[in-house]
């Protein structure tokens, strides 16, 4: 018994340097601190140079140069401690977010006050803080101005002094705020001229879209928040674009014609600011014109070209200028099926096609310092893959600038002759790299270790599959660490399905998060399918859902489940399916109009009925109720309720104001009237997805409902 005893102890050391598991804690509230790649913090290019700046692991400040081989440290966080300890502040536990105001000073907040450091000195002076509201919203900084926004008014803060752009702001008419639900790449209300001297902002006239309560349940009593949401086929607001003139203090509307319903997005100046380009899109969303107006006095001047499309148009990206050539630019369309780039004068003749394939243009970065090449992030190698490539715009030549099979995110230096990037894939966490254009040289500046070698993790695999129309779809298996190929695994199937969303990349995690992993822990298969209609697949991809959203994509994630039956380790009998919003949308189409693939299913703040979704997304893909009554009524999942067999559970913030609580309302009211029995969980307060600590416990609900019924 002794020497069992001992053996014991002997063994005990080797017992903890096992590998860990994942908690829920880990998988959710450490996915984006410990347990995610390091990094360099705060890494940004400083302007008017070719130095970058980055954070230490350290809490140091480093200054690097894009031709010499390693950054020093230009500021220690003791160093800038002890300035604030002079001034009698508090000190900091780490360095604070900073930005550059000129190449050897740089500003930041500490102690509810702005401080400049001055780096040749060495010293630190106080700054005046703009004496903005606590309300204001919507800062917007130009040349040391900020425009904000505050009770739906537009203001302008200059040195000091606050100008109201706007005074009869209400509920009803929203001044300087971002419009059309945020579709068309729109995502601000408010576009600084290139000199600063005018400012353009939305004006959005609401008063003819109905009001739609969200209660709030945290009071006594409850209190119900009017907000104005346009559902499909009805009235939707009315926008205007606004230019205030910061020489004359007097606003000019752009006068744009009817119909008032129109979109108006994709807003850009000309480079001598005298001119203002816009992309008018109908309602129908099947004409779009790129059109040109006076800054000054708000005047049609012409409209440059015309797209068209029997589907939809969808411009989401503002035209951009050719340094040096203040009478070119550069247009991005899917014209022939994928997004590339055009390159047009400002008569709107159409000098030459700049890019060509089947891949997409995913972000232009910028140009050359001789305007003679234009530089873009882009999947020619693969969807799953981004690469920078630069186009020569005489030649056409395109040059491939990112090495490697994975995942690239690009910083530009302004002269366009080196990049920040940042590089991973599936077996890489992160590397940063400077690419220097003129040498050709990759240099290494940070590579972070694998932040989960201490867990025990199984196998993640990309691979591919066709589905039945011989269309190529990309799928992503995690496995638990301890697989065994004689055994037969549930499967946990994650989906999303919806446009503007690509759930599978070759990157760290395969584009996922660390509960794919935890659940594989658990011993589950967990596997994802982008189906059609998913992004970066071009345009016919994206378009086959058109009318009739969920018909297609339910097919593809069926072929998705055949596959998986094919394969001797999973148990066909235990499937389970989750997803949130458009993959709740999914979850529970799948669960009723195919009742009888799954077992088990948790669907996150879904879509029921389209005719109560936004009108903006809603019709692009849909047209609207009345023209496509076949449409909405097949794919409307009240028509199906009484189909389903499996464990459903809903879950629904009751404060969501994107996809809003009565869809889910609606279903359970309709499983009630066909005696169908169905879970359900609401988190009181929460918008359209549970963040923070809640988050936790969300994901264990989720994934207590596999292990109870899966």
């Amino acid at each position: 018994m002794k020497k069992l005893c001992l053996l014991l102890l002997l063994i005990s050391p080797s017992l903890m340097a096992q590998k860990k598991m994942l908690s829920m804690e880990d998988a959710v509230m450490k996915a984006r601190t410990s347990l995610a790649p390091q990094n360099l913090k705060q890494l940004m290019w400083i302007k008017n140079t070719t130095d970058y700046s980055y954070i230490g692991s350290d809490n140091n400040l480093y200054r690097g140069n894009a031709e010499k081989d390693k950054a020093q440290i230009l500021l220690p966080l003791t160093e800038l401690n002890a300035a604030l300890k002079l001034r009698k502040e508090d000190t900091l536990s780490s360095f604070p977010m900073m930005e550059w105001e000129d190449v050897n000073s740089f500003t930041f907040k500490a102690s509810k006050k702005r401080w400049l450091w001055i780096t040749a000195l060495k010293t630190l002076e106080p700054k005046a803080l703009e004496n903005l509201p606590d309300e204001a919203e919507n800062k917007d900084k130009k040349r040391g101005m900020i425009a904000y926004t505050m009770n739906n008014n537009l203001y302008l803060w200059n040195a000091g002094k606050v100008y109201p752009i706007s005074k009869d702001g209400s509920d009803d008419l929203v001044y300087g705020q971002s419009v059309h639900r945020n579709e068309f790449g729109i995502n601000k209300g408010t576009f600084w001229s290139n000199s600063g001297n005018a400012l353009a902002f939305y004006r959005m006239d609401q008063k003819m879209v109905k009001n739609y309560p969200i209660t709030d349940y945290s009071v006594k009593p409850a209190k119900e928040n009017l907000i104005k949401y346009p559902m499909s086929g009805d009235s939707s607001h009315h926008v205007t674009i606004g230019v205030f003139n910061l020489k004359s203090m007097s606003v000019t509307y752009l006068k744009t014609a009817p119909p008032a319903d129109h979109y108006l997005t994709n807003i850009a100046f000309s480079p001598d600011d005298k001119m203002i380009y816009v992309a008018e899109l109908n309602r129908d969303q099947n004409e779009m014109k790129l059109n040109c107006y006076n800054t000054d006095n708000g005047d049609f001047i012409k409209t440059l070209f015309t797209e068209t499309d029997e589907k939809y148009v969808e411009p989401l990206h503002a035209l951009s200028f050719v340094p040096g050539k203040p009478n070119q630019f550069i247009w991005q369309s899917r014209r022939d099926g994928w997004n590339h780039l055009y390159l047009y004068d400002t008569n709107g003749k159409l000098l030459k096609q700049l890019t060509q394939g089947n891949w997409e243009i995913t972000n232009l970065m910028g140009y050359s310092e001789k305007g003679d090449k234009v530089f873009y992030e882009a999947t020619k190698e693969s969807p799953l893959n981004r690469d920078l490539y630069s186009t020569d715009l005489l030649d056409g030549k395109m040059n491939k600038l990112t090495t490697g099979n994975g995942y690239n995110r690009t910083l530009m230096c302004e002269n366009g002759n080196y990049f920040l990037n940042y590089f991973s894939n599936v077996s890489t966490p992160n590397v940063v790299q400077l690419i220097n254009l003129k040498t050709k040289k990759v240099q290494e500046l940070f590579k972070s270790a694998n932040p989960l070698s201490d867990y025990k993790i199984g196998d993640l695999t990309l691979f591919d599959i066709n589905n039945r129309h011989g269309d190529k779809l990309y799928c992503r298996l995690f496995k638990p660490a301890d697989f065994d190929s004689t055994k037969k695994y549930p499967v946990v199937v994650y989906l999303y399905g919806g446009p503007h969303a690509q759930m599978i990349t070759n990157s760290w995690l395969g584009g996922a998060n660390l509960w794919f992993h935890y659940m594989a822990q658990k011993g589950y298969l967990v596997f994802t399918l982008d189906n059609r209609g998913s992004e970066a697949r071009g345009k016919a991809f994206e378009q086959a859902t058109f009318r009739q959203l969920g018909t297609a994509e339910m097919e593809d994630q069926l072929d998705g489940v055949n596959y998986l039956k094919s394969l001797k380790f999973v148990d066909a009998t235990r499937l389970g399916v989750h997803g949130w919003s458009f993959g709740g949308f999914m979850t529970t189409s799948l669960m009723t109009r195919q009742p009888d693939v799954f077992k088990v299913a948790v669907a996150g703040g879904p879509v029921i009925d389209w005719s109560y979704y936004e009108v903006m997304y809603t019709e692009r893909y849909m047209d609207t109720p009345q023209s496509n009554k076949a449409g909405y009524e097949a794919n409307n999942l009240l028509n199906y309720a009484d189909k389903l067999k499996g464990k459903l559970m809903l879950i629904h913030g009751t404060s969501d104001d994107v996809v809003v609580w009565q869809h889910s309302l609606q279903f359970i009211k309709k499983a009630i009237e066909k005696n169908v029995q169905l879970d359900y969980f609401a988190y009181p307060g929460h918008l359209h997805n549970v963040t923070g600590k809640d988050r936790v416990h969300l994901m264990q609900k989720i994934s207590n409902y596999f292990f109870d019924y899966l």
